[in-house]
């Protein structure tokens, strides 16, 4: 009974370091690691058998060799490699018949391990484990025949309990505990394609329904000056509205394009507050018409390194969006302070506010809180432009209260000392 619970103690030995190296992969996060760590799990797999082997007696050392060894044989293929470090360790222990046995099973199983891993992992996941555990049960019938053919003096119940049953058993549940975890990230490594499909997709539709507006006007103002009858005004005055709707649609290419790389071109130091005000006195004519206020409180002088014109899109992305935000009119409130070691830049609107839904998709591709008159192009290209200047964001909202965003930009070394 000793060697029973011995080999039950040493199998979950075994199930603890496969669960803590799949704990790992999903902190890591990096699926492409997995074979790596099942070699890793296969080798470190059989030191713990070899040290936790139960010694008989002198000549009769039992272990659970053949789980790591029938793990690492078909589904990483490294069955010879295997097979080598269990000889040569089987061989520390002395030459006799025991090591003269465990080279004619080990080197026999570790080829046809080899060349069945192939055609192994072809094979369905229900298909892995039986034929996994099945070959763990051959491979041990044949050191348990060696025992009888021996004759040395071993407890019966316990050898065939512990290499008949215990050891498939742990082949099963281990294998068992392999194919779910390949699955969940066969089934992320999907999720994931599918995302980036559907962004794509998005991204697509947005394109062709962002450009198809102002080409469509512009075709038509273009089809308006062949008639030959207009006077020079009225093709000047066509001309001007031609060249707007371009200019409109290249604004939409430019945007998806800031939106994949924004273009920090020019890097130097940007006084906030002078380059804030510039951005108000911009939007002060949309402002206006929208009945919105717009405060600045700058508390501080402040100088950040950035590109200035993607500076300034930025918060013109940001604060338009502010405005639009509140179709009654409103205030908007921009504040300026430093931290110990940030720059804070704070805009607060009273518009309608977004629900906690709306804020965990904001900045995502194609998403607008303005349903079918948005694109969310203005906001994705503001959170790449700050993630672009080593600034992050924060947003916090309350349904029909308003909107606070929050950037923070670190300062430089010379400002924190």
């Amino acid at each position: 009974m000793d060697i029973t619970l011995h080999f039950f103690f040493n199998l979950s030995l075994l199930i603890i370091l496969l669960f803590l190296l799949i704990i790992w992969i999903g902190f890591s996060n990096n699926l492409d690691s997995f074979k790596i760590l099942a070699i890793i799990f296969s080798l470190v797999s059989l030191a713990i058998c070899f040290v936790f082997s139960y010694r008989f007696h002198e000549d009769l050392t039992l272990d659970l060799r053949v789980i790591p060894f029938t793990i690492g044989g078909l589904y990483v293929g490294i069955g010879p490699l295997m097979g080598l470090i269990i000889i040569f360790i089987r061989g520390m222990y002395g030459i006799d018949f025991g090591f003269f046995s465990t080279v004619i099973i080990i080197v026999s199983f570790s080829l046809v391990y080899w060349k069945m891993s192939p055609w192994f992992l072809k094979q369905t996941y229900r298909q892995r484990v039986i034929i996994a555990t099945g070959m763990c049960f051959i491979v041990n019938l044949f050191p348990v025949l060696f025992l009888e053919i021996s004759q040395q003096p071993h407890p019966l119940f316990d050898v065939y309990f512990a290499y008949l049953i215990i050891q498939p058993l742990g082949v099963a549940i281990i294998a068992m505990i392999i194919e779910i975890v390949c699955e969940s990230l066969y089934l992320r490594r999907h999720l994931v394609k599918t995302k980036r499909l559907e962004v794509v997709e998005k991204m697509a539709t947005a394109i062709s329904h962002e450009i198809r507006n102002p080409l469509t006007a512009a075709i038509g103002f273009v089809q308006l000056m062949q008639d030959e009858t207009i006077t020079k005004n009225k093709s000047d005055q066509y001309l001007s509205i031609l060249k707007s709707e371009l200019n409109s649609a290249e604004k939409v290419i430019q945007n998806f394009l800031n939106f994949s790389k924004p273009q920090i071109e020019t890097i130097e130091s940007l006084d906030v507050n002078e380059e804030l005000q510039f951005v108000v006195n911009t939007l002060q004519p949309l402002a206006k018409r929208s009945m919105v206020t717009i405060d600045t409180k700058f508390l501080t002088t402040v100088q950040i390194m950035g590109d200035r014109q993607s500076f300034h899109q930025c918060f013109v992305n940001i604060i338009k969006n502010s405005i639009e935000s509140m179709e009654d009119g409103g205030t908007i409130t921009i504040e300026v302070e430093s931290s110990q070691t940030n720059h804070i830049i704070r805009i607060q609107d009273t518009g309608k506010g977004m629900t906690p839904e709306q804020l965990e998709h904001l900045g995502e591709p194609y998403y607008s809180t303005k349903g079918e008159s948005g694109t969310g192009l203005g906001i994705m290209v503001a959170y790449n432009i700050v993630r672009a200047m080593k600034g992050t964001i924060s947003v916090k909202s309350e349904v029909g209260k308003g909107t606070t965003f929050e950037f923070s930009f670190p300062k430089e070394e010379s400002d924190i000392s």
